[in-house]
């Protein structure tokens, strides 16, 4: 299963990969909205911070949903009632805070998934 993980964050990005590539995933990563939108195509589920260089997660959200109706999480600092709800009126699965349990995010994804 292919895991596109859009995340700017070098740290956060590099662990989350190993994690998810332990567990038996395929990983892309991408780290920016603009990036994503050139890799979603691949992806069985996408992994999508808000706060990105250029476009942000929710505009590339919307980018996402004119062709495609993969399950996206969200994955985000942001914890303000209004991003969570523009997340999901943008078409988002699910929505998670960081910072985050690898092992939730797993579940999450595979949930997803089924």
């Amino acid at each position: 299963m292919n895991v596109l993980l859009v995340e700017d964050e070098p740290v956060l990005r590099t662990g989350t990969e190993q994690f998810l590539r332990q567990r038996g995933f395929t990983v892309l990563t991408a780290t920016s909205g603009e990036e994503a939108l050139e890799k979603f195509a691949e992806a069985d589920v996408i992994i999508l911070d808000i706060m990105l260089p250029g476009m942000n997660g929710i505009e590339t959200l919307h980018q996402i949903r004119q062709t495609s109706d993969v399950p996206v999480l969200m994955l985000t600092a942001l914890q303000d009632e209004p991003t969570q709800i523009a997340s999901f009126d943008e078409l988002a699965d699910d929505y998670m805070n960081k910072p985050f349990s690898l092992v939730l995010l797993e579940k999450r994804i595979r949930a997803l998934l089924r």
